[in-house]
């Protein structure tokens, strides 16, 4: 959900240009299947599609690649740092982490609280989103 919410809030703001967002898994259950039908369904609820999305493995490329890898919660921090060995460039954060209420985002796979789920990741994506847009990194 958090890369349609963030791509969104990127569009409406007419910066598609100076960001490149994309998700990726940091377990293997679901690799080329596509965003879970109760996500879908969430975002649906917010005018939000995500047609064509299939999940896909995070690698050690992404590392390269990306500017910041956020995680929703601690186990994702520790499974991507399982994949890419290290984070010398303090390149991995949490998510809510960008807010000023700092925490995990309960994953609603398990907890099947979907709407709590947008709630938390529509705030951490806006905080993070004005975050980058004030402090100039989204013209980088």
């Amino acid at each position: 959900m958090a890369e349609f919410i963030m791509k969104k809030l990127v569009r409406t703001a007419g910066l598609e240009e100076e960001f490149e967002i994309a998700s990726a898994a940091t377990s293997t259950e679901e690799i080329g299947n596509p965003v879970y039908p109760m996500a879908r369904q969430e975002l649906a609820k917010h005018g939000i599609g995500c047609p064509g999305h299939h999940a896909r493995q995070l690698t050690t490329d992404d590392y390269d690649h990306y500017d910041m890898i956020i995680g929703m919660e601690a186990e994702n921090i520790k499974n991507m740092m399982r994949i890419l060995g290290a984070d010398p460039d303090g390149k991995l954060s949490l998510l809510l982490d960008h807010t000023d209420h700092p925490r995990d985002i309960a994953d609603p796979w398990y907890t099947r609280k979907f709407n709590i789920a947008w709630a938390d990741i529509y705030e951490g994506c806006t905080a993070l989103f004005n975050k980058l847009t004030a402090d100039g990194r989204a013209a980088d």
